[in-house]
């Protein structure tokens, strides 16, 4: 199967709070790129489902809005992010920096 992925991943725990307009739950982000993430956690939803998610930072709480793409059931499911403003792009990005000089 060919990659589709065009963003560096980074592998990581984050814990992150997370919610759709008719559920919601607590897991784990277990990948991260600047274009989306895979969230570890047993809730149900939806491809297509617009998702707010809350991520635990050391440094406080990042909230970055996205759309599911795919779910994998007791597992988790994958976010693309929908960025409203250059502001959470940037957030996002100083994660990714400062998660891959670790």
């Amino acid at each position: 199967m060919q990659e589709r992925r065009t963003a560096n991943r980074v592998r990581l725990n984050l814990r992150t709070r997370w919610e759709t307009l008719m559920t919601q739950g607590r897991g784990t982000i277990s990948d991260l790129s600047s274009t989306g993430c895979f969230v570890l956690s047993g809730g149900e939803v939806n491809p297509g489902e617009l998702t707010r998610l809350e991520i635990h930072l050391p440094e406080g709480v990042a909230s970055l809005w996205g759309e599911i793409v795919y779910s994998i059931a007791e597992m988790g499911f994958a976010i693309r992010f929908k960025f409203a403003s250059v502001s959470e792009r940037r957030a996002l990005n100083r994660l990714l920096e400062s998660s891959t000089e670790c």
